[in-house]
């Protein structure tokens, strides 16, 4: 039962392919920090491969055929790729689906303060993290700013080598006796993940004059005034590109692993799909999941069903019932990352049930806590086939539960898609230090979930 590592199996063209992908999603982590960014990256890279809007496909009132290749985005923040199949819509698609968000610092509406010569920002954490991993690091701002007559004014600040970089301060070790007495969860608070932003006053301003000195700055770099932060969504997030991890170059360090490595596998396996696939497949990136999949681009909005809608109007298939009947009768892989087996933390997992760096894509059947809470818990036929097509293409894969039973669980858009009655298993790649600003992957597993994605959109049938 035990797995064996994908390594072992590459020769010396594999092995090129497996750098290839590596480069190719370092690039794609670098370009998207953010939720935005990352649907903007998704965009390029598929109107590269020939995808076209499918609003304006609506627009012109044209059919589509098998072969057409369409996008959708969803408020910038969301993107979903058909590739239309021979196949008609109502036998189902074949949907790999991500989310797009990570773990990150935002900063709030009202931010900015000033206290002993030192300009702050007030903060509001995103998803689930450990807060003191957040201090005492470079941060970088991205995000965007919405001005009263419509303009949408970008930001990034701290990933170019000659910009300044931002961050939280922590208590120096020689005064820290009763913060190093509290718990880890309580070490640092919420409240104090402030942001120091400037440092020098502005010549000739009284009244807060370092905090007059960063509204300059925004002033004169941005056209910004201190009322635009209302409708802005910037965001704090670990400075710096995607590295190669280990001496041998086998795993990558990098920001948002979780969930962009199983994104970009997802878009990979797309853009290698045959001219006409036996069904239409699609690939769906969504955002909000850290925080419940909520929201207009979460996976709880219904943006994802009229997309398909509009699509099967466009091919001739339109009207509710067959609506239903094309997503009762897709087949999903619910592609989000599963925790990886870590040795100096082996308690925390069982071992025979854990995910393995290097050992291939894994399934979890079901994820959730104790008595499998907020799990999806696929069927077991569908897994039987998952298997068969896995084995069939040579690809490495393994099974996973998130920790051990009373210990561990995790939440995933699994359980929301399986609410259309259609077939839905988790399945992604093992992560270390999930859900810190650099998580670990290997190269192997990114490679191994590009092969089992691409061959479940082309052999998964109804």
């Amino acid at each position: 039962m035990e797995r064996p590592n994908a390594w072992k199996k590459y020769d010396k063209k594999a092995l090129k392919a497996v750098e290839a992908a590596a480069k190719g999603y370092k690039a794609y982590l670098d370009a998207g920090k953010t939720e935005r960014e990352c649907a903007r990256e998704a965009v390029r890279l598929a109107e590269e491969n020939g995808y076209i809007d499918l609003r304006a496909a609506i627009q012109k009132g044209h059919g589509v055929k098998p072969g057409d290749k369409l996008y959708q985005v969803q408020m910038g923040k969301a993107v979903m790729l058909f590739h239309v199949g021979r196949n008609p819509l109502e036998k189902g698609l074949n949907i790999v689906g991500a989310h797009i968000d990570s773990p990150r610092i935002d900063i709030k509406q009202n931010p900015f303060y000033e206290d002993t010569d030192i300009a702050y920002a007030d903060t509001h954490y995103y998803g689930g993290i450990k807060k003191y991993q957040w201090v005492a690091r470079p941060l970088a701002l991205h995000g965007v700013v919405a001005k009263k007559d419509g303009t949408l004014v970008p930001i990034v600040i701290g990933e170019d080598e000659n910009d300044p970089v931002v961050g939280i301060s922590d208590l120096l070790i020689h005064l820290s006796q009763e913060q190093m007495g509290k718990k880890l969860s309580e070490a640092i608070t919420g409240e104090s993940l402030d942001i120091m932003l400037a440092g020098q006053p502005l010549q000739g301003e009284e009244k807060e004059p370092v905090k007059a000195m960063l509204l300059k700055f925004l002033r004169d770099k941005y056209g910004l005034e201190e009322e635009d932060m209302i409708s802005a969504e910037i965001e704090a997030v670990p400075a710096g590109k995607a590295r190669d991890y280990g001496l041998d170059r086998s795993m990558i360090l990098g920001y948002g692993h979780d969930d962009r490595v199983c994104a970009y596998a997802e878009l990979a396996a797309m853009f290698q799909l045959p001219a006409a696939p036996e069904y239409t497949c699609c690939c769906l990136l969504a955002d909000k999941e850290e925080i419940g999949s909520v929201g207009a681009t979460g996976m709880q909005a219904q943006y994802f069903e009229n997309a398909v809608a509009e699509l099967m109007q466009l091919t001739g298939e339109g009207g509710d019932l067959k609506l239903r009947r094309a997503l009762a009768n897709s087949r999903m892989l619910s592609c989000d990352v599963s925790a990886g087996y870590d040795p100096l933390y082996a308690s925390a997992f069982e071992k025979k049930n854990a995910a393995y760096l290097g050992r291939g894509v894994c399934y979890n059947k079901f994820t959730g806590r104790g008595g499998k809470s907020g799990s999806n818990d696929a069927n077991a036929e569908f897994m039987g086939r998952l298997r068969k097509i896995m084995d069939e293409h040579n690809v490495s894969w393994q099974t996973a539960e998130l920790g051990r039973v009373d210990l561990g669980g995790g939440g995933t858009i699994a359980y929301i898609c399986a609410l259309y009655g259609m077939e839905v298993i988790d399945s992604g790649v093992p992560v270390l230090s999930m859900h810190a600003p650099n998580e670990i992957i290997s190269k192997a597993d990114l490679y191994e979930a590009i092969q089992a994605y691409t061959a479940f959109l082309i052999d998964m049938e109804g």
